[in-house]
């Protein structure tokens, strides 16, 4: 199985301090120590916890792409951007015609989240990183009609939704996940917008502290069934475990019934979902733990078992355990699975998309099984949707998509899923 992966790995750190009222950054000592990638792979290095009075906190300043620059495509290939002037993108799905849904969302309004010193500070952290603004609310249809990698029709698809994320076609019915619940659309092929009544489906963990808003969406490959990711309201479980009743999880949702039960849970923010045809597998990226110093925990792709627990809160890795939750939960620990293949700590990979035998993903289609089985996965990571980009230029280009200056560069990896597009990244081979 091959998964193309593209990460944002940081190279340097920076600590918050306070100073009256100010947050400012400051050198610090914790720093990560381990060799480039030794935080990867199947087996990767896992050095002891380290902990500091303030956390390290790397931050991607939003800065946008200069006129004409574009990220660096491996050999042979290139990237262009698709759309421009975008609200704050954080999500695309490619329909079976080729038309493209993007997401122009960002967090509800969340009362209780940002109380206190720790609250502010994050807040802070968002604003620089250009995460701090209102949003949009709706889902825009972009159209390349002649296939020259640029859309000449631009269309508001859905409006006045509740911070939207994920979304799944079955059929005639566009499913969307709303940050608290998923509804179902009527769906025309064609169409530039949806004028029919929605309905809801069914409900999804949220409340006013909704720390990890997004929920990401697949159809199961008959289409009976849909999964929707739900992260923590946490780091580490600090705001009680009745915080985290149904998150840290990947739900199954019935389509007929929209009754849920729960696929698996342990995952602390589960970001996007594809699936391997071959093996009928459900396949995710997740965003693990902070606060161990800055070679721990490292983020991870993995396969979900119906079933699965992975470890949150309780232990990371398999049986880690995080001796900051309390009470301990060593029967839990005890069947924590570990994760397939790590892909370095503080990576933050924010989603993948299938395809098989090295091709590239074909619009609003499902992988379809090679002769090998493989299947290739292409992973955005921080705020960057860069399915193109290649390793030198990561950090930049993940630093310069976290603004909605830069959606241009986010929107150019709609290309990637689209007939005759060119675009890859660097490549991870499972057995």
């Amino acid at each position: 199985m091959n998964f193309t992966l593209s990460l944002h790995r940081p190279r340097a750190v920076a600590c918050l301090t306070l100073a009256g009222a100010a947050v400012l950054l400051g050198a610090c000592s914790e720093s990560s120590k381990l060799p480039d990638r030794a935080d990867t792979g199947v087996n990767p290095t896992l050095p002891t916890p380290t902990t500091t009075v303030l956390p390290t906190v790397n931050i991607a300043p939003a800065v946008g792409w200069a006129a004409g620059q574009t990220p660096t495509a491996a050999s042979g290939l290139q990237v262009k951007a698709f759309v421009a002037g975008l609200e704050h993108p954080r999500w695309l799905h490619v329909l079976p015609n080729g038309d493209v849904l993007v997401a122009e969302t960002n967090a509800p309004p969340r009362p209780e989240q940002g109380r206190g010193i720790r609250g502010f500070v994050m807040k802070q952290v968002m604003k620089r990183a250009g995460a701090a603004t209102p949003s949009a609310n709706r889902i825009t249809l972009l159209r390349d009609a002649d296939n020259n990698g640029e859309a000449e029709t631009r269309s508001v698809f859905l409006e006045s939704l509740n911070s939207p994320f994920g979304m799944a076609l079955v059929g005639d019915r566009l499913y969307v996940a709303h940050t608290d619940a998923v509804w179902e659309y009527p769906y025309v092929e064609g169409a530039l917008r949806i004028d029919g009544a929605g309905r809801k489906l069914t409900d999804l963990p949220a409340g006013p502290l909704n720390h990890h808003w997004t929920k990401a969406l697949i159809a199961s490959l008959d289409g009976t069934k849909l999964y929707a990711t739900v992260g923590s309201n946490s780091n580490v479980g600090e705001n009680g475990m009745a915080a985290e009743e149904g998150r840290a999880a990947i739900w199954e949702i019935d389509r007929a019934s929209g009754s849920m039960r729960l696929y698996a849970g342990g995952l602390r923010n589960p970001n996007g979902m594809a699936w391997d045809p071959v093996r009928n597998t459900l396949w995710t990226v997740v965003n693990e733990r902070d606060e161990l110093g800055s070679d721990l925990v490292p983020d991870y792709l993995t396969s979900v078992k119906d079933g699965g627990f992975y470890g949150w809160p309780y232990s990371w890795y398999g049986s880690y355990v995080d001796a900051r939750v309390e009470p301990p939960r060593p029967d839990l620990v005890a069947r924590a699975i570990v994760p397939d293949y790590a892909l370095g700590a503080h990576v933050a990979p924010l989603g993948l998309v299938a395809s098989s035998g090295g091709m590239f993903p074909l619009p609003g289609a499902a992988a379809r099984p090679s002769a090998t089985g493989s299947v290739a996965v292409a992973a955005s990571a921080a705020s960057a949707a860069l399915a193109a980009a290649s390793e030198p230029v990561l950090a930049e280009a993940a630093a310069s998509a976290a603004s909605a200056a830069a959606d241009a560069a986010f929107a150019a990896a709609a290309a990637a899923a689209r007939p005759g597009a060119t675009s890859t990244a660097g490549l991870v081979t499972l057995d």
